[in-house]
């Protein structure tokens, strides 16, 4: 999937609504989302937060007093909603009861992240199938807390879906005042681990933070995991909002009570092989948060052969225990394009892993909450599980394929001599590509590598690449480097494409590489394409139903 710049990203945090194409893509991708987080963190700095006021003590009667419909009955009642229960750094372990569950018009009117009152303020963190679940009631006020330092770690709400988990999070200081919620798991020693009720942890799980929200959000999906019971969400956090501390908080959720709202429609006889690749439509499920759909690609066993054989001749050519797991088996795999249409025959939906440009959304499309792909046995294989919001009622739609992409070993290789490229630039054309590389140069830079710790300065090869792409070029996949002397090194690195075209028409492209362990640049070295993804249109319609 083609990323926008980092430049483009920055203007798309000052002004969303000229740039809602780009938009659009950073709500399917989680490598901009994590771009787009890191400015609107930046902007955190400079804006004044918006501070939610601290409530009386009295607060829980005042409101109980206004509602005719609960009177007496929950005015005799003993728990007390908005007092907070502060906890030692120690930490906690509270379970969630019936006592928890609100009633669900109770709690939209005092309000919480998953409420329509705070669907503005939270809206790039909250999809509409969480505030679906909500209105359905399957949101729990649990009111958890730790507090260290003066700095209070709450756990507010959370929605229990049969297909996912959300936890609606604060961090307040001494007088009740919302914090910046972002954790920066991925920068800091903040922890977030999940496990079932056997202990054993869930390796997958995404948090979200907003500029200007009062709150967080951990989202962990369980759908692939019907045996699931329990899950615990541990927190162990040592930094919030500047101040370090120790804030230890054990959150065991009950995920069976809601399975059976969910409905599963099992896509039988819904096999194909095309292209050299083997497509299996498994399942769809419609839960009341998100609709989920589980199909299976593969290289077919003729394309196994081919690509294990064209992988070997590369270990031979430029192989070394340093680009081991650049030349890895497990580089190589498939994926689908297709698009959903409804009983009508009209496009709703389009999975484009390859496109360039993203259409602005119409009324009645599907939207996609999230896509991952999880590596299978064989060569290529991977199961892939896509979430959409679900649509009211019972939609009858069909999955249509458009074409398959095949990540394949590449054969091009490219000899460059750094010192000579200021003066003669070199250029290649590739499967619709046309790069030039403009500079190869040290360059000392903070390290970002968890094995350099504390972060010290290193001298990296940096190698700059710039062109255009046309719009149905093979994407460039990773790179290996080796020197005059037979020695190969791993590139780190990403391509980039610009939202615009140069004079030729094509889409401009940028290629940033990163070198670490050249100790000394010889006169000439040799860039080997290891991987390239290409793109294959299925001629004749093969079409799936998403429905019984």
């Amino acid at each position: 999937m083609k990323c926008p710049t980092v430049d483009e990203l920055s203007q798309y945090v000052d002004d969303r609504q000229a740039y809602k194409d780009i938009g659009n893509h950073v709500k399917s991708c989680t490598k901009c989302q994590r771009v787009v987080a890191a400015f609107e963190s930046e902007q955190h700095f400079i804006k004044e937060t918006l501070q939610t006021p601290t409530l009386p003590d009295d607060f829980t009667a005042m409101v109980l007093d206004q509602l005719e419909p609960y009177e007496q009955k929950i005015q005799r009642k003993k728990s007390k909603p908005w007092k907070r229960i502060l906890l030692s750094a120690a930490g906690v372990v509270l379970a969630l009861g019936v006592s928890a569950t609100l009633n669900p018009s109770f709690a939209d009117w005092i309000g919480g992240m998953f409420s329509p009152e705070q669907a503005d303020s939270n809206a790039a963190i909250v999809d509409e199938g969480l505030r679906m679940a909500t209105e359905a009631g399957l949101v729990e006020r649990v009111n958890l807390e730790v507090q260290d330092n003066g700095i209070t770690f709450k756990v507010e709400d959370v929605v229990i879906d049969s297909s996912r988990v959300a936890l609606s999070f604060q961090v307040l200081n001494q007088k009740g005042k919302a914090q910046d919620t972002k954790l920066n798991l991925a920068e800091s020693d903040n922890k977030i681990t999940v496990i079932d009720q056997n202990g054993e942890p869930l390796d997958r799980m995404g948090t979200g933070w907003q500029e200007d929200s009062d709150y967080g959000i951990v989202e962990i999906p369980i759908g692939e995991q019907p045996a699931m019971e329990k899950i615990t969400v541990k927190f162990d956090l040592v930094e919030l909002n500047g101040v370090k501390g120790n804030w230890a908080l054990e959150v065991p959720i009950d995920v069976t009570k809601h399975k059976t709202l969910t409905k599963i429609v099992q896509l039988d006889n819904a096999s194909t092989s095309l292209q050299g690749v083997t497509i299996d439509m498994k399942e769809i499920r419609f839960a009341p948060s998100t609709t989920e759909l589980t199909y299976e690609t593969g290289f077919t066993e003729e394309e196994q052969a081919r690509v294990r054989k064209e992988v070997q001749q590369l270990q031979a050519q430029i192989g070394g225990e340093s680009v081991k797991d650049e030349l890895a088996l497990r580089k190589y795999g498939t994926a689908l394009e297709y698009h959903i249409e409804n009983e009508n025959q009209k496009t709703i939906y389009r999975n484009n892993h390859g496109v360039l440009l993203y259409e602005e959304g119409q009324p009645g499309d599907l939207m996609r909450t999230g896509s991952s792909g999880n590596e299978g046995t064989q060569l290529g294989q991977v199961t892939w599980n896509q979430t959409f919001i679900p649509q009211k009622g019972e939609p009858k739609n069909t999955l249509v394929l458009d074409g398959v992409y095949k990540t394949v070993p590449s054969d091009l290789s490219i000899t460059f001599k750094p010192k000579e490229l200021k003066r003669n630039p070199v250029s290649f054309e590739y499967e619709g590509n046309f790069i030039k590389i403009k500079k190869a140069k040290k360059q000392g830079e903070y390290s970002l590598r968890k094995e350099l710790i504390p972060v010290e300065r290193e001298s990296v090869f940096m190698i700059e690449m710039e062109g255009g792409m046309e719009e149905t070029a093979s994407d460039l996949g990773t790179w290996i480097l080796t020197d005059d002397k037979g020695n190969s090194y791993p590139t780190f690195g990403n391509e980039n494409i610009l939202f615009k075209k140069d004079k030729n028409g094509r889409y401009q492209t940028t290629v940033d590489l990163k070198v670490y362990d050249l100790e000394e640049v010889p006169e000439e070295l040799t860039l080997h394409l290891v991987s390239v993804t290409r793109y294959e249109e299925v001629k004749e319609r093969w079409e799936v139903p998403l429905y019984e």
